[in-house]
């Protein structure tokens, strides 16, 4: 066991880590190794204490996340070589490991998992049933239909890959403190911390809370509430096994996914860990209301074999060889769970210079890579690749106690259900975030959730198969959604637009913060532009929608999942360029409708006296002004393509105002529209989505957003420099148009791109997002390809559930939007639709 030093050692630091588990062990690993001078980790009891050391130690490069399969990677990587790096054994077993299909279904979904490791560098293979019995002979092959291998997974002991990561952190210069609690954090006015302990006081640059489920009562002392919850999970360790003992290699891990557990080799014996349905697992809810048990460190829960047992049942069907084991340990342990399992990562907004990394469900295989990722967004100001799904501000303060504990117990339940496209999960919903339309439109619609909010994607009519009705192919909403497509395209439609994340930004320096922030030109008085906040990398760290309402006041609107994570970044700005003005967010009072299709204007003047004409109210101009006598702010956009107007108001108002709106339309045909047709309209236009085509990964000139970086405006904004380089140098890739010949499967986005090249078929790119295109009958996609493989004409294919389908790079867009159409007329052009 490690010696303790229960001594603060110094009363400044840089850096200080809060919680000894081993992610936190391997963020001071890691900020030490890249040369940061006093990080310093403070440790309540010791290290491992908590969830680390009672892991069942799971390690695999498997992740439905396409960043998040970069963490698993480098985490494997670097436990690869920690032994050898620091003369600490860790215990590192790696059998590969398999992921059992047993239904069509599964294996649908493993052939839409195939198509998006085509490109990453880890293996992955889907293999024959034949296979997987070669590589596990003890399995009951009845219902084997199809595995999921990959080869370098397997198992590592958490007790000691930790105490080898803290000999790392040592031995370049990070000190570990423990046994030190923390009993007060103060923050200063310059944004540094006061770090308090039964030892002393430390001053810190920046903290990091890594403190597991004990990150919530720190989060408390600076009047956070963390959304996180402790699950129990119990796993089993049984004795020798003959067969297995008889083995001269290893058993690979598996993952029996309709009987919702794990199982691997430990030693001779066998570990078995399942994952009970969300009606028999077990939350500790006190902890969240009462705070962790003062002294818990290295404690366990009593076992409960009576609600695994429909799990072990379905264990000893697939692995035989268990009914005669016996069971020797039965582990109950507490780990914390995040409401949708993924860990929160990255600066927190609201707070300065405060930093977490809490909610691991599996913080074993996270630990090396989040390590990393973390070290490099503090040592560099950006994140080294985009995480938004991981981002701490995806939750605010829609996220109540009760929220957590619903899709805690989901999550959990759910670890090993099938992972559609265009996944809803319903627990916990609606929150107390609905917009003002929510009741109205409840049960005319499929509702997605987004960000807290309820947002509809696509609405019922009779004869239509109502629900929500997940597939990997054209489902129940394919026809309804070409229904809507047509409504906006022909007619006019309305769609809720009020998840949008809003900010009014004004002040003397307004003017000046926004031209340093965007890489755009500020737009003028009662105008609107479309403007991109860049990295210092020249990445596209967000896309958002700016007006200038009055002289030196601001509208500015982002995607519902961008909005904390835009407004931590924006406050940042300001408060490191000491800029006078002032921010506010105000989504939750703010409704917005959307009304958009040709006859979108005829309906809105039947509302106001004000002139709508296209010579009074030009594309891109916003207005204060009446509909029926309601306040808005509209603004002559529309993420349609066509014609139509946001309309932004008081939350109080969307009924009345949609109301207004729906009966002035009646002569017209007026519908409502939801996301997916909202999708669908975008795409045909060739209008890119943060998130998508362009995010931390992406530069604006390979996105092909050229048109909104303005490198020649006066003012330096964030990126500039890193731009002029990118282009100077000469781009490696672009995104391109693709239309595809498919047949009752749409591109979703991060499928492998093939090239059929001299030498052999190879992936070389992958799309960002598609769908099926109404106006075109054929699908169609956004794709980075390399520069030489990106002309009009090209002929590429695209992978889609298994399948390559051929498809052609086309010149963008599809449909012409409605004011190039009518610039064209003007000049006697005739469009293409």
């Amino acid at each position: 066991k490690e010696a303790s030093s229960p001594s603060l050692g110094k009363d400044r630091a840089d850096t200080v880590i809060i919680g000894g588990g081993c992610v936190g062990v391997s963020l001071a690993y890691h900020l030490a190794k890249a040369g940061l001078k006093d990080v310093v980790l403070l440790e309540k009891s010791e290290l491992t204490a908590g969830s680390t050391w009672h892991a069942a130690g799971l390690t695999t490069y498997f992740h439905p996340g396409i960043n998040l399969k970069k963490i698993h990677a480098y985490s494997i990587k670097l436990y690869e070589k920690l032994e050898e790096e620091t003369g600490q054994a860790v215990g590192f077993h790696q059998p590969g490991s398999i992921r059992i299909a047993s239904t069509p279904t599964r294996v649908d979904e493993f052939k839409y998992q195939m198509t998006r490791a085509g490109w990453h560098p880890t293996e992955q293979y889907l293999i024959t049933p034949e296979k997987v019995q070669e590589l596990f002979p003890l399995l009951n092959m009845d219902k084997v239909l199809a595995g999921l291998y990959n080869p370098g997974d397997g198992h590592i002991d958490p007790y000691s890959l930790t105490m080898a990561l803290a000999a790392g952190a040592r031995k370049y210069g990070a000190q570990l403190n423990y046994p030190v609690q923390v009993t007060n954090l103060n923050p200063r006015s310059d944004g540094t911390w006061e770090v308090e302990t039964p030892l002393g006081i430390i001053q810190a640059k920046r903290i990091v809370n890594t403190a597991v489920f004990w990150a919530r009562d720190i989060g408390k002392m600076i009047g956070l509430q963390h959304p996180l919850i402790p699950v129990h999970h119990q796993y089993v360790v049984t004795s020798t096994v003959p067969e297995v003992k008889a083995l001269k290699t290893e058993l690979p891990v598996i993952r029996d996914l309709e009987g919702s557990y794990y199982l691997r080799q430990e030693r001779d014996g066998l570990l078995f860990g399942p994952y009970e349905s969300e009606e028999k697992m077990k939350l500790q809810e006190s902890w969240v209301t009462n705070g962790v048990p003062p002294g818990f460190g290295k404690e366990l829960f009593e076992s409960d074999l009576d609600r695994i047992m429909e799990h072990i049942e379905a264990a000893m069907e697939m692995v035989p060889v268990l009914r005669k084991a016996d069971i020797v340990n039965t582990i109950s342990g507490p780990i914390t769970y995040s409401p949708d399992i993924l860990p929160m990562v990255g600066p927190h907004q609201g707070v300065r210079n405060y930093w977490v990394a809490i909610g691991f469900g599996y913080g074993i295989i996270h630990a090396g890579g989040m390590g990393k990722y973390l070290s490099d967004w503090i040592l560099e100001g950006e994140p080294p690749f985009d995480l938004i799904e991981v981002d701490p501000n995806r939750y605010g303060k829609w996220t109540t106690t009760q929220y957590t504990a619903a899709k805690a117990r989901e999550s959990y339940g759910f670890n090993n259900i099938v992972g559609y496209p265009k996944e809803e999960r319903f627990a916990g919903r609606p929150t107390e975030r609905t917009s003002g339309l929510y009741n109205l439109l409840k049960s005319k619609c499929s509702m997605g959730f987004h960000a807290g909010w309820e947002q509809p994607h696509w609405f019922y009519k009779p004869g239509d198969e109502t629900g929500y009705k997940p597939s990997f192919r054209r489902t129940n909403w394919f026809e309804p959604v070409g229904r809507e497509y047509k409504q906006v395209m022909e007619k006019v439609g309305v769609i809720d637009l009020s998840p949008f994340g809003k900010f009014k930004v004004k002040g003397p320096d307004s003017v000046k913060l926004l031209d340093h922030l965007f890489a755009n030109v500020v737009p003028k008085v009662g105008s609107t532009n479309i403007s991109h906040m860049l990295t210092p990398r020249g990445k596209v760290y967000a896309e958002l929608t700016v007006s200038q309402q009055y002289p030196g006041e601001f509208m500015l609107v982002t995607g519902s999942g961008s909005e904390l994570h835009d407004l931590r970044w924006i406050e940042e700005q300001i408060t490191r360029g000491g800029y006078k003005v002032e921010i506010e967010n105000v989504t939750d009072e703010m409704g917005v409708l959307s009304v958009a299709g040709p006859y979108a204007r005829q309906v809105l003047q039947k509302l106001t006296n004000e002139d709508l004409s296209d010579a009074s109210f030009k594309f891109l101009q916003c207005r204060h002004l009446k509909l029926s006598n309601i306040p808005v702010t509209a603004i002559r956009i529309s993420y349609t393509g066509e014609l139509g107007w946001e309309l932004y108001h008081r939350k109080q108002d969307s009924v009345p105002l949609y109301n207004a709106i729906m009966e002035a339309g009646q002569k017209e045909g007026i519908d409502d529209f939801g996301t997916y047709a909202l999708n669908t309209l975008r795409l045909e236009k060739g209008f890119r989505a943060w998130g998508a085509e362009m995010n931390c990964d992406t530069n604006p000139l390979e996105a092909g957003l050229e048109y909104f970086v303005k490198l020649n405006k006066a003012a330096d904004f964030t990126g500039k420099q890193a731009l002029k380089q990118i282009k100077e140098e000469g781009l490696k890739r672009r995104l391109v148009y693709l239309t595809l010949d498919t047949d009752d499967v749409d591109p979703e986005g991060n499928e492998s791109v093939w090239h059929n090249g001299k030498a052999r078929t190879i992936v070389i790119g992958n799309t960002t997002s598609g769908c099926f295109s109404y106006g075109a009958q054929q699908s169609l996609a956004f794709a980075y390809v390399p520069m030489e493989l990106s002309k009009v004409g090209q002929k590429l294919e695209v992978e889609l559930l298994g399948k390559n389908y051929p498809a052609t790079i086309i010149q963008e867009p599809l449909v012409l939007t409605e004011p190039t159409r009518m610039r064209l007329q003007r000049k006697g052009e005739s469009p293409k639709m």
